[in-house]
């Protein structure tokens, strides 16, 4: 696997795959990789020729009370991984590189309406981040496809959205969210919980669980909300939020909806975990 830090690098190799009429599947990281990680990884070299993969903790995507400094940096056991994935490519560029002007003089790519909703309205400016740098590692990576885990589901439809208004020619490739044995989505904040917390974690994704079964069996949103946020609190989490969503659109899901996602949020000790369910009924 090559490793650079230099956007020349990455350009140049690519280059040359697209010389012999190859194909590229590229997967943006921020690093302290998990098995998620690592499935998005296999999953990118069965659709592609060549798989390439950035890690980059973004700045811009942090807020001013959040873990920016924090954030584990993990590059020699990622490299190690991602060498035995089968990632030929490794990006792990400086923020000095991405943004050599410095944040507030960054041109930035913001995706209206979609990025103002659930972690956009908790987290101010952060779709804005990740619009932006995935937008500037598309033009350094030009690859054919981009695949994300779908347990970023707001994230993924920000980026499907900004890919179509941009007309940008990849393929995005939702993949399904891994999980713990014990039903946890796998997250690199998940290392921030105590084994205390860790045990008390799935209660996010049971009580998501419910309030679709709940959907199903014909009782009201607000019944299965509340439900589900006392459950949440009774586990020791503190809800962000815990929001019944149209599928497509993010709109507030109305009653005579079919493609119904549930999207949470939630607090528990130094970590805030997010998860969702996606179903028609």
């Amino acid at each position: 696997m090559i490793t650079s830090a230099h956007i020349d690098d990455i350009r140049t190799q690519v280059r040359a795959w697209r010389a012999k009429g190859e194909t590229v599947a590229f997967v943006p990281t921020m690093g302290n990789l998990h098995q998620g990680h690592i499935t998005l990884v296999k999953e990118a070299a069965s659709k592609c020729d060549h798989v390439v993969v950035s890690i980059f903790v973004n700045p811009m995507q942090f807020g001013q009370n959040e873990d920016l400094d924090a954030y584990p940096r993990t590059l020699a056991a990622d490299s190690e991984a991602l060498n035995a994935a089968g990632a030929e490519l490794l990006f792990t560029p400086t923020p000095a590189v991405m943004y050599p002007k410095g944040l507030e003089q960054q041109t930035y790519v913001e995706v209206p309406g979609i990025s103002d909703v659930l972690c956009g309205a908790s987290r101010p400016g952060h779709f804005r981040g990740v619009a932006t740098i995935v937008c500037k590692l598309f033009n350094i990576v030009q690859p054919d496809v981009a695949l994300f885990g779908n347990k970023d589901y707001q994230q993924l439809l920000v980026i499907k959205t900004m890919v179509e208004d941009l007309s940008l020619p990849i393929e995005i490739i939702g993949i399904d969210t891994i999980r713990e044995d014990s039903g946890l989505a796998m997250s690199s904040r998940n290392g921030y919980l105590t084994a205390a917390e860790k045990a008390a974690a799935p209660a996010l994704k049971q009580a998501i669980d419910a309030m679709a079964t709940g959907i199903k069996q014909g009782e009201s949103f607000e019944q299965v909300t509340e439900l589900a946020k006392a459950k949440l609190i009774a586990a020791g989490f503190t809800p962000d939020y815990l929001e019944i969503r149209h599928a497509h659109t993010l709109e507030q899901a109305q009653h005579q909806d079919q493609a119904l996602v549930i999207l949470a949020a939630a607090y528990i000790g130094k970590a805030r975990l997010i998860d969702n369910l996606r179903f028609d009924r």
